[in-house]
């Protein structure tokens, strides 16, 4: 089987990854991008170096899940708890989509990707909502892979906020309190209209999910990797979605 990495990793063609089943490919995978901030300071860096250099690799990544036929990429970019990080680095992170989608734009539109946010849009600045809804509305009508960014996302915040809508509804008469089960529920989620994630990839060496995802990962398969976001490569996503088919997903069952 020819290797789609061998473009990226430089391999000689006698060299191969071992090769994947293309009847297997997780249809969702979510990424934890962690670590940034330790790179850059591993190196002398200030730690913005490391979420600019971060910024460089989702690219790489998402085009590596596009050509392996992944349907959607969600990439954890901000948490509703990241706002208490130094005001300085906060800035930074949110002028970072103003800096990406411009270059990154016409590759992403080329490739049939579809943008999208994942997140709460109350309080984040004008000028990354204005480059995030650009790239939204650049890409609504593609097909392919949707790139699904979780921005402003806290997984309490989601859960907490459908409940609060679920209890509108049945007080509203639009909903009775009966009809809620696990289906009715996760319709108020945030991501309601996408596959809950097959797999979740962590990087940093951190072994949490940090408030991500905590309904649609009940049953996610779990793949972590002691490198920062930044070294993150090619291989280390198809070595994850390896270990993905080596497992057997059986939902509580035997």
């Amino acid at each position: 089987m020819i290797n789609p990495f061998r473009k990226w990793l430089g391999r000689d063609e006698r060299t191969e990854l071992p090769p994947l089943d293309p009847e297997n490919i997780p249809e969702h995978v979510a990424v934890i991008m962690d670590g940034n901030g330790r790179w850059a300071r591993k190196r002398g860096l200030p730690r913005v170096a490391g979420h600019h250099s971060g910024m460089k690799n989702v690219k790489k990544i998402v085009m590596a899940a596009n050509d392996l036929g992944v349907k959607v990429l969600t990439m954890y970019a901000f948490s509703t708890e990241n706002w208490g990080r130094p005001k300085d680095e906060v800035d930074f992170l949110m002028k970072l989509p103003q800096e990406f989608f411009p270059l990154e734009i016409d590759e992403l539109d080329a490739n049939n990707v579809q943008v999208r946010m994942t997140g709460l849009r109350d309080g984040l600045p004008a000028h990354t909502l204005e480059a995030v809804q650009g790239a939204i509305e650049r890409t609504k009508n593609n097909t392919g892979l949707i790139l699904n960014f979780a921005l402003n996302y806290g997984g309490r915040k989601e859960i907490i906020a459908g409940v609060k809508q679920i209890l509108q509804d049945v007080q509203d008469g639009i909903l009775r309190a009966d009809d809620v089960n696990e289906d009715r529920f996760a319709k108020y989620m945030l991501t309601s209209d996408l596959p809950d994630p097959d797999l979740l990839i962590r990087t940093s060496g951190e072994l949490r999910i940090s408030n991500f995802m905590l309904w649609q990962l009940a049953y996610t398969e779990l793949w972590f990797t002691d490198d920062y976001w930044p070294e993150f490569t090619e291989e280390h996503f198809h070595q994850a979605i390896a270990e993905y088919q080596r497992r057997a997903r059986r939902y509580g069952g035997v």
